[in-house]
């Protein structure tokens, strides 16, 4: 008999019982199980119980706010995929809420099918990336070498060349998955904003080419004469593995 995939879980924490029953109603109704909390204890608790796959939680709510709960969720589950949901114009929130490792936001009031599509996403992007490859025997298995540091896929984290751990933001994580499933590949800009898409990234403006100067920074030894993500003539940016 053929193997079936299990249900994805779906933890959403919201402090509005209408609005947890709606989508508890609807993520069912996609295949989801769901599982509820009202506040930051709550949600604790119940991921204390079990870990779910995916976690939906809103910024504001009384006593605990959701970016502390998403920290301390990233920081325990770092593969527990994140997705805030905050007020239209929050905009501070929403980039607090991925600094500290949320994978996606949407804004309230939003579309239940938006919502859904996003969650879907962030679970497709955390899937592949625990499929990357992998690193070389004589390193941690679960990391994969960007010229003088290693990106840990499991852990979503970036380690230098001392072993200390490089402060990167859930963007430029997916940048340098992103990379690490495609090595020695060429990828132009559509198809990295396809592929590691960001809610803050901006087609048309230069969002890409900063992530990735800022990226180098951190990876090169001489961001100016970048070795291991190069620029590729009209085209866009190639991840070049080895040492550097």
């Amino acid at each position: 008999m053929p193997q079936t995939t299990p249900a994805p879980t779906v933890l959403v924490v919201d402090d509005e019982p209408e609005l947890r029953a709606l989508l508890a109603e609807y993520f069912g109704r996609n295949g989801f199980i769901v599982m509820q909390a009202e506040n930051a204890a709550v949600a604790r608790e119940r991921v204390a119980e079990q870990v779910p796959d995916a976690a939906v939680l809103d910024i504001n709510m009384p006593g605990e706010n959701g970016l502390s709960l998403a920290r301390a969720l990233r920081e325990s589950h770092p593969q527990l995929g994140l997705v805030m949901l905050t007020t239209a114009g929050e905009a501070i929130d929403r980039i607090v809420g991925l600094e500290v490792g949320a994978d996606d936001y949407v804004a309230k009031p939003f579309e239940l099918r938006e919502l859904l599509a996003r969650v879907r996403a962030v679970l497709r992007r955390l899937q592949v990336a625990a499929t990357a490859a992998p690193a070389p025997a004589n390193s941690h298995p679960d990391r994969v070498p960007f010229g003088i540091c290693q990106l840990d896929v499991a852990q979503r984290k970036l380690f230098g060349a001392e072993g200390q751990e490089i402060d990167i933001t859930a963007a430029e994580f997916d940048l340098l998955a992103l990379f690490a499933r495609h090595p020695n590949r060429p990828l132009n800009r559509d198809q990295i904003m396809e592929q590691a898409h960001n809610r803050g990234w901006d087609v048309f403006d230069r969002s890409i080419d900063l992530r990735i100067m800022r990226l180098r920074r951190k990876i090169e030894r001489n961001p100016d004469k970048p070795e291991v993500i190069k620029t590729v003539r009209n085209v866009g940016y190639v991840y070049v593995p080895g040492n550097h």
